[in-house]
């Protein structure tokens, strides 16, 4: 008669995470394994398979993943000009450092691409990045509480489905007022940033997420399948609520690192860069030119994006004097969240690079 461990006790004997036995199990490649209730159970004799993907720091072949969020001032539209910059062909670069991560849709094309040895992200937004550490260390239980509060929410009429989101975020401010910071915070996270107007993550000067419900017929609030992908990318991830200075200690000559700064106004009129109650002004785009500076000192390949102020004003050179002695290339992009209908559209953008 066959003994069985649990899929915790087997991530411990392997020396793996229990998404990734889990992962294993689903892909029937660990032998006898099997469903057990709710829980998977594997035969106490089994071995670790074999890791069946790519080697390290080559382009993989595995399923895309996708950001979680969506997040203001996103890169998806620009990805195509950001991975020309991409060094991992040179294998020197084996490590990627996403500060300021956001949505990070640069970081899930890296790992949906490649296999690196290591990689860092971080941002000072404590709820975003305990999102993340929810997908990467319970996407179980995640999962479970946004599949309840889909079902709660689809099944109500306008009113009753106004009425629950308002609940929902007072609920999601006094987590966040109290730093309570697990499972319930991330899967609020994720069902506000569905429903909310947009898709924005804006809060006010008390650090309040004041965003008003968005008029979406039947939201995709439990995208399980991109979770469960992302959990099993996200296993060797380095993920940190921090300033972005704190990169400095992982960042060397074999890293590639970009930074997404909130953008700098295009008008007076026109700044989004309240992610959290913390301002990105110009002394802080200053600040962060100089950290470049530091690690572009270090060796490492560097990449920083922002908006274009030659959009608005033909004489502002303030990145093309900041970012002097680095490379400047204006890139097309569209403008999609503005409140003024006229000023969204194609315009430029910014992506400064040390090489």
């Amino acid at each position: 008669m066959l003994a069985f461990m649990t899929a915790n006790e087997a991530a411990e004997k392997w020396n793996i995470s229990h998404r990734r036995v889990i992962t294993l199990c689903r892909e029937n490649r660990i032998e006898n394994a099997a469903m057990l209730g709710n829980m998977w159970i594997i035969p106490i004799d089994a071995t670790k398979p074999e890791d069946a993907r790519t080697l390290r720091y080559a382009k993989t072949e595995e399923k895309s993943v996708k950001p979680f969020l969506k997040w203001a001032g996103g890169k998806g539209q620009l990805l195509k000009e950001i991975e020309k910059y991409y060094p991992f062909a040179d294998s020197r670069f084996t490590k990627y450092a996403e500060p300021l991560v956001g949505g990070g849709a640069v970081l899930f094309d890296i790992l949906s691409k490649y296999d690196l040895k290591e990689i860092y992200i971080s941002d000072i937004n404590a709820e975003l990045m305990n999102t993340y550490k929810v997908i990467r260390d319970d996407v179980d239980s995640l999962i479970a509480l946004l599949n309840n509060l889909q079902d709660e929410f689809l099944t109500l009429d306008d009113e009753g489905r106004k009425d629950y989101y308002y609940i929902q975020r007072e609920r999601f401010n006094h987590l966040k007022s109290t730093n309570i910071f697990n499972v319930e915070t991330a899967a609020l996270m994720i069902f506000l940033n569905r429903t909310c107007f947009n898709g924005l993550y804006r809060v006010n000067k008390k650090g309040q997420f004041n965003v008003p419900m968005g008029a979406y017929k039947n939201p995709l609030i439990c995208d399980e399948k991109n979770l469960i992908a992302v959990s099993d990318k996200l296993q060797h991830v380095h993920i940190v609520c921090g300033d972005y200075r704190e990169s400095a200690d992982f960042i060397d000559e074999h890293t590639f690192v970009y930074f997404d700064p909130p953008y700098r106004p295009l008008t007076e009129t026109s700044g989004f860069t309240a992610y959290t109650e913390a301002l990105f002004d110009d002394d802080a785009q200053k600040e962060l030119a100089r950290f470049v500076d530091e690690m572009d000192k270090k060796g490492a390949r560097i990449v920083v994006s922002n908006s274009d102020p030659k959009n608005a004003n033909e004489e502002d050179d303030f990145f093309d004097e900041i970012y002097a002695s680095h490379n400047i290339t204006r890139v097309d992009a569209v403008r999609m969240i503005n409140s003024n209908s006229k000023n969204r559209g194609k315009i430029k953008e910014l992506l400064i690079s040390n090489f």
